[in-house]
């Protein structure tokens, strides 16, 4: 069910409990936890953290934990899907759901006593009435009428359970409030909002809109009212009395350029490594190369300061460099390479725009350099949000840095290879065992990240203009012993305000119709692994599904 007095019917009634924290593996979950771990800090409340990067993880971390735990709080994961089913709890366990997967499970609705929904009901649903899904039995008996064998739905249930899912499917996957949103907003009204809080807040909205889940005009109105707390959480007067100490932290709305980390590595390489200007100047190309060199021409920028650190350019350059970018930019087609966005600062030395945490804790959470657990590196990423570490924050940049340049390579090379190929109703590219940094796209949060990028330079480099309005879906190696690969499917790369994604209904159906091998373990439906020789006859189904 929803809640819709969050501090009335969740956080009192779990504060004077023992709470087991169930978060998901990406950015915003990782903010929403920190939000809710402060205030549990303030409240004394008795909780244990388990990270969990898919349902198989989850249910193991629950029957591990159930004898102890009444209480559980899930973080982006457990809405899209019947959990009661999948858990089997006892009648007196508890579970309070925020997450931004969409659609929302129905039974998880209209479940009035074990289920509760931590979602902003800011927008319609479309869910449907409880009479029409959940029928008395006589009237399936009814309807069914003298047949012999009941175990056997009738065509009149069958048609209506098609019905069913094909509204689900209408609505799959739209994204609304952001987790760390909800949970800022709770202590809003709980007048317990700090601004480390509102900086988490404002980090997992970002993450949001970096990998493309929400709207542009979703991002410019949250972004509106995150602007109003951080002018009431950052005003200060300029006099003696209320002047900033050295290593006070302060937040700022700015419009800034849309490049990514540039600020802390050179002009060249943010300008080469961010999608929108490498797909903008079809960087991969020798052409592309040279409008590049004409673009730096064009700003008068010595390539001699573009390629040193951003921080050891002339003074004289930086001052006017935002404006300087934005009129030559958009001479070459891009008009938006200026976006709304806020900073932190950490005393004068540290200056870090929220794009930069977001790619630098990602890039933490999913680290492939040391061979470590997955909950060791959540751990990792995690206190990086915190700003008493700024060196595992640091140490995220570089980490990016370096993931961000295998994704526009392997960009390239795709591109240059003819790797994507269309196949009808969608396009398809896989990436081959041996391809360099292939281990990277294993992971989901790299491997949703490339296809996005991937999909925007196809994009511009096609001139079939079919083409340019379907759906992609990559698919690379997960584990080469176990012979497994994973698949991602994104919508079109369109201007429109739709950012729904069939792609996770279509997996199940495509799977099951051809009883290939497959593992739903992620969260996103949208992400599915399968056996490897079953990957051709899974692609054919999912052509003749979506044609």
């Amino acid at each position: 069910m929803f809640l819709s007095d969050f501090r009335k019917e969740f956080y009192e009634v779990i504060v004077a409990q023992r709470v087991l924290l169930l978060v998901a593996s990406d950015v915003d979950a990782l903010c929403a936890c920190k939000i809710l771990q402060a205030l549990f800090q303030c409240d004394h409340v008795q909780y244990t953290l388990v990270p969990v990067s898919g349902w198989q993880e989850l249910e193991t971390a629950f029957l591990e934990h159930k004898d102890q735990f009444q209480y559980f709080v899930l973080i982006n994961c457990g809405a899209n899907v019947d959990l009661l089913e999948i858990l089997q709890p006892e009648e007196d366990t508890f579970f309070f759901i925020c997450d931004t997967h969409r659609p929302i499970n129905v039974v998880n609705v209209y479940n009035e006593t074990q289920i509760k929904l931590l979602v902003k009901q800011d927008d319609d649903f479309e869910i449907p009435a409880y009479d029409d899904i959940f029928r008395d039995e006589e009237e399936d008996e009814d309807d069914s009428g003298n047949e012999s064998d009941r175990s056997e739905p009738s065509g009149k249930r069958k048609r209506f359970e098609e019905d069913i899912m094909e509204r689900t499917m209408k609505r799959r996957q739209r994204r609304e409030w952001e987790s760390a949103m909800v949970m800022f907003d709770l202590a809003w009204i709980m007048s317990k909002d700090l601004n480390d809080m509102l900086w988490w807040a404002i980090v997992g909205l970002t993450d949001q809109w970096v990998q493309d889940k929400i709207t542009q005009m979703k991002y410019v109105t949250d972004i509106g009212t995150l602007q109003r707390h951080v002018s009431r959480h950052n005003h200060r007067n300029e006099d003696e009395e209320n002047s900033l100490s050295i290593d006070c932290m302060r937040i700022a709305f700015e419009y800034d350029l849309r490049l990514a980390l540039y600020q802390h590595w050179s002009l060249f390489e943010s300008l080469c490594n961010t999608c929108y200007t490498s797909a903008s100047l079809k960087l991969w190309s020798v052409q592309g190369q040279k409008r590049l060199q004409e673009f730096f021409a064009d700003m008068g920028l010595p390539l001699k300061q573009v390629k040193q650190k951003f921080n050891s350019m002339d003074i004289s350059l930086k001052e006017n460099l935002q404006e300087m970018i934005e009129e030559s930019a958009s001479k070459f087609g891009m008009k938006n390479l200026r976006v709304q966005t806020f900073s932190i600062h950490f005393g004068f030395k540290n200056k870090f725009l929220a794009s930069d945490i977001v790619y630098a804790t990602a890039s933490l959470m999913e680290n492939i350099e040391k061979d470590e657990p997955g909950a060791d590196n959540f751990i990792k990423a995690l206190d990086s949000l915190s700003r008493s570490n700024l060196d595992k924050l640091h140490q995220g940049l570089e980490l990016a840095k370096k993931q961000l340049r295998a994704t526009q390579q392997t960009v390239a090379s795709c591109i240059c290879t003819n790797l994507v190929i269309s196949q009808g109703p969608f396009l398809y590219c896989y990436l081959m065992e041996g391809t360099p940094d292939v281990k990277l796209f294993s992971k989901p949060v790299s491997l949703c990240l490339l296809s996005k990028y991937l999909l925007k330079s196809f994009v511009c480099s096609t001139k079939n203009k079919r083409c340019k309005l379907l759906p992609l879906i990559v698919a690379a190696p997960m584990d080469v012993e176990q012979g497994t690969v994973i698949m991602v499917g994104i919508p079109p790369e369109t201007e429109s305000s739709d950012k729904k994604n069939f792609f996770g209904r279509a997996f199940e159906k495509a799977a099951e119709s051809t009883n290939s091998r497959t593992l739903h373990n992620h969260f996103d439906m949208s992400i599915i692994e399968l056996k490897m020789e079953d990957r051709s006859k899974f692609l054919d189904a999912l052509i003749s599904l979506l044609s």
